[in-house]
């Protein structure tokens, strides 16, 4: 870790992680504090470890696209012993990173065949954005390109938030813009921190920006696409709905986060996050004069930073599914690119940075190694994430919840079916945080169900993907809550304080469009 004279980072007020803790003050030993997001994650462990003694395994058939077939639920006994299933929670960590799913008994294991069920790419993808943000503080490209910016808008800090959350709403809508958030922390965090609000501003921006947009995701392929194509409806059916939803829903979260940063700002002791050494000096900084202009070496480097995640962004969206459909052929020019890619890219320009900012030889590879280092941590909490369902997956009971959820719809009416269907997906979607995976596992077996209760498919898919993005807000099993909280330095219980009255505006809302849809037809 090189010393923090010559880092520009260390006074930066980025994003470095540790566990997702943030205060003024140092906890006394009289003082409760909220566990660490390594702890949370620890219980939940332990919590759904013990809970898949007490759920029976179960299983439905599939066909011969790996879809569960409606009726055929049945218990079925599991071959673990009690040593197998202490041994499968004391390895979750080393599955939740690199555990492969057999392709034959479908059980996730470090030396199985089959394919790659841990969460090694995102966690790789981590270490590289950390490399590369490191790096580019140490050119002090960033630093001086954050100041100057942030004095420009110094008396329109609002209007930058609006920005952020509607661009990650529109990326999180179209293509499902989640995970790919946490390459932007240690960019946005010291510009908001600058501008003087505080990291929960940042952590609102984020989370919540993308997140209301993967919610209302309106011709998302790896969500509304998944599950369209296991429902057998077309992608569009239902899309005016979820339009409606997407404007009204992004406007009130907006909002949300505005009253709470027009707040912060007026009175920083009210923060929810609370603040680091360093945080309330970069707003004192730019309100008291104009930083000094950059150098051509720094503008081109600040060019290739856009580049880079303008670069990141084009190339993972699915253009000819957004375009044509989910079984659409890729275009010429589509480059589809996933987290294996991007993890080169960052890794590339990294070098390249480095390069053009005159760091030398050792000192820029001395930045990367510190930048894989600032970032671990984060990176951890996306492995143990990926660990608990790992459990829940080799003891086969996700079956058994879903088939219980199933249960629960039959036999209402359209308007109570269509709100049921919501709230019957939420504990779901907490076993399952993956979209794609919730779609395939659920549709085959919840849209059928549409047809007796005289709604359209669509509004299952609707129902099923408010439910999935409203609980993945939240859920500590999701690299996208956990991960980005580690990054910001902000604690899981903070985080829940600040969002929760949120959670039930929009539960709130989505129960009424529910309502709507089934009116609608």
């Amino acid at each position: 870790m090189a010393e923090a004279d010559d880092d520009p980072k260390s006074t930066s007020g980025s994003a470095r992680p540790d566990d997702g803790a943030a205060s003024d003050a140092e906890p006394t030993a009289k003082t409760m504090r909220f566990p660490s997001a390594y702890t949370v994650l620890a219980i939940v462990t332990l919590l759904v470890w013990v809970l898949t003694f007490i759920i029976p395994s179960g299983r439905y058939d599939v066909d011969k696209d790996g879809r569960p077939v409606q009726g055929s639920y049945h218990e079925v006994e599991n071959s673990q012993s009690f040593m197998d299933r202490l041994h499968d929670l004391f390895i979750s960590p080393v599955n939740g990173l690199y555990g492969i799913q057999s392709s034959d008994s479908g059980a996730v294991g470090p030396d199985a065949t089959g394919t790659l069920y841990g969460s090694a790419a995102v966690f790789l993808f981590v270490l590289a954005v950390g490399a590369f943000i490191t790096v580019t503080f140490a050119t002090g490209a960033l630093d001086r390109g954050i100041g100057r910016l942030a004095h420009r808008l110094r008396s329109r800090g609002l209007l930058l938030i609006i920005g952020i959350m509607a661009v990650f709403a529109v990326a999180g809508t179209v293509e499902g813009f989640a995970e790919e958030t946490l390459g932007f922390y240690g960019l946005i965090i010291p510009l908001v921190l600058a501008l003087g609000y505080d990291r929960m501003t940042a952590v609102g921006a984020i989370i919540l920006g993308a997140g209301i947009g993967v919610l209302c995701s309106t011709v998302n392929p790896f969500a509304t696409g998944t599950a369209s194509s296991a429902a057998g409806v077309s992608i569009g059916d239902g899309i005016e709905l979820r339009v409606i939803m997407l404007v009204v829903l992004t406007l009130v979260t907006i909002g949300y986060v505005l009253r709470y940063a027009k707040r912060i700002k007026a009175d920083p002791t009210r923060s929810l996050s609370g603040h680091l050494p360093g945080d309330h000096d970069q707003a004192a900084a730019i309100a008291e004069s104009e930083p000094p202009p950059l150098t051509g070496r720094q503008q081109l480097v600040l060019w290739l930073v856009g580049a880079t995640f303008l670069l990141m962004i084009f190339s993972i969206i699915p253009w000819s599914s957004v375009i044509n459909g989910p079984d659409a052929a890729p275009f010429a020019w589509e480059l589809g690119w996933y987290f294996p890619e991007l993890t080169a890219l960052f890794l590339v320009t990294s070098v390249v940075v480095g390069v053009i900012g005159s760091l030398g030889e050792e000192k820029l590879t001395g930045k990367i190694v510190a930048g894989f280092g600032d970032f671990v941590g984060a990176g951890l909490v996306i492995m143990l994430a990926r660990g608990v369902t790992v459990l829940m997956n080799n003891a086969e009971v996700t079956d058994t919840v879903l088939h219980s959820l199933e249960n629960v719809v039959s036999g209402t009416s359209s308007a109570i079916f269509s709100i049921v269907m919501f709230i019957v997906n939420i504990p779901l979607a907490f076993l399952i945080p993956s979209t794609s995976g919730h779609a395939t596992l659920a549709m085959p077996i919840l849209a059928p169900l549409a047809d007796f209760a005289g709604v359209p498919r669509s509004l299952v898919i609707t129902a099923w993907q408010s439910a999935s993005g409203w609980m993945n807000l939240v859920t500590p099993t999701t690299a996208v809550v956990m991960g980005g909280l580690a990054l910001a330095k902000v604690r899981y219980d903070r985080y829940i304080r600040f969002v929760a009255p949120l959670l039930l505006i929009l539960f709130v809302l989505i129960c009424g469009f529910m309502i709507l849809g089934a009116v609608m037809g």
